[in-house]
């Protein structure tokens, strides 16, 4: 398959190249030679996606809303029921509570992936309107994603378009967990009751820390802004694995191409071993680990080369490579979600 009709997908980024190819192999920006007409963003298909996804994480955050108003743990049985449902069609304005979860998942996946977006712009690259992905889950959507559907040029622009999406999603998704924070509830006796329980990744345990210095995270009902911000940093660390085409996988080959598939395979062989062992000792390790491994294993580790090697990155491109495994290590927890355990 030619690299002017290569299919790459990926969860965060895919790569279409659709018949562009360079004009000259000059570093960085380069000018492009049209061999046939560019893909349609298609506007209206990313506009209904976001639309749906909004509807979705308002339910989400409707029952997240209720839940705290109430002091009652907001991952019950409950969540499960209809009953929510029949609420907004009695009062269709109910909806409208969920808006604090809602808006601030909703504005930090979109910072994430407008960062990849203007990125692209910046040198030249094709790429798609952001794709929301709505869905009956625990928040709501699972995720959303961008295409880029030309070539990319050096590694110098693979690495810009790689880490400015985890970058400007997890600045964005700093103060809005801090302020989620510091407006959470203390539930006297804990989370018991939950049906799902999720864990907190260092970023999270230093707020806790900072806002409630004598409080258990364990007995901290998160607020809304904060139970959304904590879905950001998780998507973050989704994101920032270093396997295949995800964000991480597209720094560790802007920084070393030659490493990248020791380290995709690596990874992906750490992320099926520890869900193996979470179906043994889940309240240790997340069972999830074994569908996230399984669902790259079938994506593919392959990641497609650049057009022009170029030189290797500049210090100032590996000091950020840097901090965004500093990123990475603060929104990352091996186990996201459980459920309690009897002694």
């Amino acid at each position: 398959m030619s690299a002017a009709r290569g299919h790459f997908f990926s969860m965060g980024n895919g790569f279409y190249t659709h018949g562009r190819v360079p004009a000259a192999a000059e570093p960085l920006r380069l000018p492009m030679a049209p061999i046939s007409a560019a893909p349609p963003r298609r506007l209206g298909l990313a506009l209904t996606l976001f639309l749906l996804t909004v509807v979705s994480t308002l339910f989400v955050g409707l029952h997240l809303t209720q839940a705290y108003e109430q002091n009652q743990p907001p991952y019950t049985d409950a969540i499960y029921s209809l009953d929510i449902f029949r609420q907004v069609a009695d009062d269709p304005r109910l909806l409208l509570s969920g808006w604090p979860f809602a808006a601030t998942l909703l504005g930090i996946l979109l910072a994430h992936e407008l960062g990849h977006y203007f990125a692209c712009r910046h040198y030249g690259i094709v790429a798609s309107y952001p794709y929301f992905l709505p869905a009956p889950t625990l928040i709501g959507t699972m995720g959303a994603f961008i295409r880029i559907q030309s070539p990319i040029v050096n590694r110098r622009a693979l690495f810009d378009v790689g880490i400015a999406g985890p970058l400007v999603g997890f600045i964005l998704a700093v103060p809005a967990l801090a302020i989620g924070v510091a407006h959470s509830k203390i539930i006297p006796g804990g989370l018991e009751e939950s049906a799902v329980i999720f864990g907190n990744p260092p970023l999270v345990w230093f707020f806790a820390k900072l806002f409630w210095p004598e409080v258990s995270p364990a007995q901290l009902m998160l607020h809304p802004v904060a139970r959304a911000a904590w879905v950001g940093l998780f998507a973050t660390a989704l994101n920032l694995l270093p396997v295949g085409q995800l964000d991480g996988g597209h720094i560790v080959y802007a920084v070393a191409a030659q490493k990248h598939r020791l380290l995709s395979r690596g990874f992906l062989s750490a992320l099926l071993v520890a869900g193996l062992l979470g179906l043994r000792y889940p309240e240790a390790i997340w069972p999830g680990w074994l569908f996230w491994g399984g669902l790259l294993l079938l994506i593919g580790l392959r990641h497609p080369a650049v057009l022009d090697p170029g030189p290797p990155l500049d210090r100032r491109r590996q000091l950020v490579a840097l901090l965004g495994l500093v990123v990475f290590a603060l929104c990352f927890t091996p186990v996201p979600f459980h459920t309690p355990f009897e002694p």
